[in-house]
């Protein structure tokens, strides 16, 4: 059931990043992002996405822990997102090592 998730979740957000049948693309909020893609809500954002009057969600996919920074502004714009090796996530949050 975790592939189908995660296989869900990565074909949202291609559908959703994709342009609209409209003449010009639409951002992505944070609103279409709740809605279409399962992810966990991250305390702080990483320092690559950490922006002032920001927030962070996390999906996991196969090997790659993938991080969405979203703006609190507006309708919530996505700002930026990463890609990190999943076995790097409890250093990326600050997590002492084993």
């Amino acid at each position: 059931m975790h592939r189908s998730l995660t296989a869900i979740g990565a074909a949202a957000i291609a559908l959703l990043s994709a342009p609209a049948m409209a003449a010009q693309a639409q951002p992505l909020t944070y609103e279409m992002f709740e809605a279409a893609v399962p992810h966990l809500d991250l305390e702080t954002c990483p320092a690559a996405l950490a922006a002032e009057n920001s927030f962070c969600r996390a999906t996991l996919n196969h090997e790659e822990f993938h991080v969405f920074a979203f703006s609190h502004d507006g309708d919530q714009p996505m700002l930026g997102m990463r890609t990190y090796p999943a076995e790097g996530v409890g250093a990326l949050l600050g997590e002492p090592l084993d």
